[in-house]
């Protein structure tokens, strides 16, 4: 095998990683081409992207856990929605600004393999959850006289807990097949992030057994949730469109097309990164995917799913009260 170049821990001086030596640490070089000026921008776009994305689901945290009044399933599913896109984005965003300031760039293996399996179940368990909550959508509007019996609060805590629990037994299955195989190639990590098939393409064994298995895992994890999305939401609009009444049809259809636009974003863009053979793909061509499902999506969730919610905009003045009627006492 070639001798491959590696840089330590300074980040500047290179060693070589001949035959037998194994990689230790992984190297992003997502920024690596960038201008000085560009890091400045990227720096202050991914700071106020991420401190958005955690103000604003944040915020849908603290209501649905804190109001009694918001007990149905449509506030419910949001809040650990919010909650899920919390800990996704902690787990991938945070170390983009890092990287952008600093030369150093390396990650442990374990720092590497702890970050993945995190953003491993916490993603899968939101594929899971968006399936869910499309579901829970179609029984208010096509069975809303039976949706109280069908979506009880035990039936709801079940369905969070299936999918919490899946996440986590898939992210440990995705880990695994991710780091089975000695890594004694290139170290570099070309994207923002450590993505599966990009770290498996760097071991030195066969890695067409683990993308495989990864393949059939992101038709179980990805394919069917969407395909279950796509049939609630088309029994919805035939729901919507045999309707003698047109009142609220406009605003029920518009608010199912937002949901069902950004879901699609989410689930094509992941596809794209987990589903896709390795020939075509390239650094330039994975990113703006790796960006839309770790940063668009946790931001538009919020907006789609809580804030265009009436009941949810009156907890949150109801909140908004709570807090200026605190501030006056203590003056």
């Amino acid at each position: 095998m070639e001798s491959r170049e590696k840089f330590n821990r300074s980040g500047s001086t290179p060693v070589d990683l001949r035959n037998g030596s194994t990689v230790t640490e992984f190297i992003l070089v997502g920024f690596e081409q960038s201008s000085s000026s560009t890091w400045a921008l990227l720096f202050a776009l991914f700071l106020a992207l991420y401190s958005l994305a955690m103000a604003m689901n944040g915020l849908i945290i603290f209501i649905t856990w804190t109001d009694p009044r918001l007990n149905s399933p449509m506030d419910f599913f949001p809040g650990h929605l919010s909650f899920l896109d919390v800990c996704f984005i902690t787990t991938t965003i945070p170390h983009m600004p890092v990287h952008l300031t600093v030369q150093n760039r390396i990650a442990s293996f374990v720092i590497t393999t702890t970050q993945m399996h995190l953003a491993f179940s916490v993603g899968v368990a939101e594929c899971i959850l968006s399936a869910f909550m499309a579901h829970d959508r179609y029984v208010a509007i096509c069975l809303l006289l039976s949706y109280a019996q069908i979506m009880s609060r035990q039936v709801c805590v079940s369905l969070v807990s299936t999918a919490w629990s899946f996440g986590l037994i898939n992210g440990i299955l995705l880990d695994y097949m991710t780091f089975r195989g000695p890594f004694c190639r290139d170290n570099h990590i070309e994207n923002f992030f450590r993505e599966a098939p990009i770290v498996i393409a760097l071991s030195c064994g066969d890695p067409q057994f683990s993308l495989k298995v990864i393949f059939a895992d992101a038709i179980v994890v990805l394919l069917s949730p969407i395909v279950l999305i796509v049939i609630s939401y088309a029994h919805i609009l035939a729901s919507i469109l045999g309707r003698n009444s047109s009142s609220g049809r406009g605003k029920t259809f518009s608010t199912c097309a937002s949901h069902l636009t950004v879901v699609i974003f989410f689930y094509t863009s992941a596809m794209f990164s987990y589903m896709n053979p390795r020939s075509t793909h390239g650094p330039d061509k994975d990113k703006p995917f790796s960006l839309l499902y770790t940063i668009i999506t946790p931001m538009c969730n919020p907006v789609i799913y809580s804030f265009q919610n009436k009941e949810m905009k009156g907890a949150m003045v109801r909140a908004l009260g709570r807090s200026s009627l605190s501030q006056a006492e203590s003056v």
